[in-house]
């Protein structure tokens, strides 16, 4: 399975989905930039895959669906009503067929309650919508700190292979944030300076893999006792409440 990362909107990234003759689109913000990279390789859509209901990953769902008459769209059976056009309503462990490669469909409620990742075992791809971010995770909405470190836990328990494709471009802010309180990671130096040349080159920081971000990434890290330490905390959600809420003050 081919993969390719659309810049879009701000900060996001829209992730187009090739193998045999089938093509996905993951979380359309925005239909425009979608159709031009179609347009020009003559490519056209064969199913949305939405992680959950923000409007920055299904704003172009109508237009798509306007060019491409009849697809489905995919997302959580929670969401029923949110996304725009939505056919497919899956729960935890349904799977979906993209040309030859099997995607595993994993709840994981903390950003969204409906939030959904589409994990394909076989090329080792992760896409998980606003739930992992290089460095960072994603803001509790509407569920609890608990839940979000459960579903953090479960994509966490994934191979360390595995390229986590997540939807903005957060990674140098979220590096800048996890150096102040884990400043003596020398992985994450270097990972920053890593990421300061390929921003300066316009160029995407992601994939990232599962192995280096459970090694760095501070929302993942909630049973290190360096951390632990630092922060003053003991258990694991304590542990992931407190980084989360000091990220959110930074």
């Amino acid at each position: 399975m081919q993969v390719y990362c659309l810049p879009a909107l701000s900060d996001n990234y829209i992730f187009i989905l090739v193998d045999s003759a089938q093509v996905a689109v993951v979380d359309p913000g925005d239909a425009g930039v979608v159709l031009d990279f179609l347009r020009s390789h003559n490519l056209t859509v064969s199913m949305i895959l939405n992680t959950h209901y923000d409007s920055d990953h299904v704003a172009g769902n109508r237009s798509l669906l306007a060019a491409y008459p009849g697809i489905p769209v995919y997302g959580s059976a929670i969401d029923r009503g949110r996304i725009p056009g939505q056919t497919v309503f899956l729960n935890d462990g349904d799977r979906v067929r993209v040309g030859e490669s099997i995607a595993h469909v994993l709840s994981v409620p903390g950003h969204r309650h409906g939030h959904l990742a589409y994990y394909f075992p076989e090329s080792a791809d992760l896409f998980c919508g606003d739930m992992i971010f290089s460095a960072g995770s994603g803001r509790v909405k509407d569920c609890t700190h608990e839940q979000m470190q459960q579903s953090l836990a479960k994509l966490r328990s994934l191979p360390d292979t595995t390229k986590i494709w997540c939807a903005h471009e957060y990674t140098f802010d979220n590096l800048t944030f996890a150096l102040t309180i884990d400043p003596d990671n020398l992985e994450l130096q270097s990972r920053m300076v890593e990421v300061q040349k390929l921003r300066r080159a316009l160029q995407p920081t992601i994939p990232t893999e599962m192995g280096f971000e459970k090694r760095t990434n501070p929302f993942l890290r909630w049973d290190s006792e360096v951390l632990r330490s630092r922060l003053g905390s003991v258990g694991d959600v304590e542990t992931y409440t407190e980084v989360r809420s000091r990220k959110n003050q930074f």
